[in-house]
């Protein structure tokens, strides 16, 4: 994509193509990387130096990093996420991840990060960082919707309960509540199945999908 096949290999994975198309574009100005696949959680087939995994709306995320970490073809994976928590954290890195990048950094921090972490470093990034991000692209996101609340609506539309959300996202259920609240304002909707309706007309469905560059 950016016509240096001497750069860092990059594959970007998440269910959502245009949250893969989003970071993709975060990353394109950095003649450091080479992006070679855009995925969503159909597994890179090619072998890459660093997988960039997107954990948006991931309801086992656990279990995907430790799919993606067997897999001997990734030399090193690294969780884009804005779940922060301590806990989190030290799980995904007793796991074995390279990197955990928050998504409230900037662009080519992160970029630097991934040199970091292609260059043998462990990298948490930063320790301590705001909720809400406007980096990227996300489902929803022309509709008004913030990061968050596009999150929680692609999990509604999958049938995912409050509870799950909350203890997927890290988040409590009076949170989830609230994002559901001010989402559905500006969905324009009032019940939980015009939500769902809502979702799969504006693309909250996860998508399985390979494009290689």
């Amino acid at each position: 994509m950016n016509g240096h096949a001497e750069g860092i290999s990059i594959a970007i994975v998440n269910d959502y193509p245009v949250v893969v198309e989003g970071v993709a574009q975060l990353l394109l100005h950095d003649h450091r990387l080479n992006l070679v696949e855009l995925d969503t959680l159909a597994d890179p087939k090619s072998s890459v130096d660093v997988v960039l995994f997107d954990a948006f709306s991931q309801l086992h995320v656990d279990d995907d990093i430790a799919r993606l970490l067997k897999n001997p073809k990734y030399r090193r994976l690294v969780v884009y996420t804005w779940n922060l928590k301590p806990d989190q954290v030290d799980r995904a890195v007793d796991a074995g991840v390279h990197g955990y990048i928050s998504k409230a950094v900037d662009a080519q921090t992160l970029c630097d990060a991934l040199v970091r972490v292609h260059d043998g470093e462990q990298v948490v990034e930063p320790k301590e960082v705001p909720q809400e991000v406007d980096k990227g692209n996300w489902p929803g996101r022309e509709e008004g919707l913030s990061a968050r609340e596009s999150e929680v609506v692609s999990m509604i539309t999958q049938g995912i309960t409050n509870e799950e959300i909350a203890k997927a996202c890290y988040l409590s259920i009076n949170s989830v509540k609230s994002y559901i609240r001010s989402a559905y304002r500006k969905m324009g909707v009032e019940r939980r199945s015009q939500a769902v309706l809502w979702g799969v007309e504006h693309g909250m469905l996860p998508s399985r999908q390979r494009k290689e560059l």
